[in-house]
C-alpha cells in the first residue's frame, strides 16, 4: 500500500516537472531564440547599410538611380539627386536624416548595443537549456533511471 502511494506521488512530481519544462521552459527558450534571431537580422541590416555607405564614399557617388519596392513586389524607378544625406530607420518607425559620417557613427553605436543584446540572449538561452537539463536530471532521479 505504501509503495503504491509513493509511486503515485513520484508520478505526480514527474508530471509537474514535465509540465514545467513543456509549459514554461521550452516556450521561454523558443522566445529567446526568436528574439536573438531578430537581433542578428538587425545586425545584418546595419552591416549592409555600413557597407553601402562606405561604397558610396569610396566611389564618390553623389547621385544615383534605383528601383524601389512599393510593396507586393511592385517596383518603381527612383532618382536620388543627393546621396550625401540619407535617412536611417532608428526604430519605432522614426527615420533620421544623417550625413554619411553621422550615419556611420550611429551604426557603430547601434552595432555595439546589438552585440551586447545578442550576448545577453545567448547567455539566457544557455541558462534555459541548463535549467531544462537540470529538470530532466531530476525526473531521471525520481524515476530511478541509470545516468546516460
Amino acid at each position: 500500500m505504501a509503495m503504491a502511494v509513493e509511486a503515485r506521488l513520484r508520478q505526480e512530481k514527474v508530471k509537474k516537472f514535465e509540465d514545467f519544462v513543456d509549459r514554461r521552459l521550452k516556450p521561454d527558450l523558443v522566445n529567446a531564440i526568436a528574439q536573438r534571431d531578430n537581433l542578428f537580422q538587425q545586425q545584418k541590416t546595419f552591416l549592409d547599410l555600413k557597407k553601402n555607405i562606405e561604397n558610396l564614399e569610396k566611389n564618390g557617388v553623389t547621385s544615383m538611380r534605383s528601383m524601389v519596392n512599393l510593396g507586393s513586389e511592385v517596383y518603381m524607378q527612383a532618382e536620388v539627386p543627393d546621396t550625401r544625406h540619407i535617412f536611417v530607420d532608428i526604430g519605432l518607425g522614426f527615420h533620421v536624416e544623417f550625413t554619411w559620417q553621422e550615419a556611420l557613427q550611429f551604426i557603430s553605436v547601434r552595432e555595439a548595443r546589438l552585440g551586447r543584446q545578442i550576448d545577453e540572449y545567448t547567455h539566457l538561452i544557455a541558462s534555459i537549456k541548463a535549467q531544462i537539463k537540470l529538470v530532466c536530471e531530476g525526473i531521471r532521479e525520481l524515476l530511478q533511471l541509470p545516468a546516460e
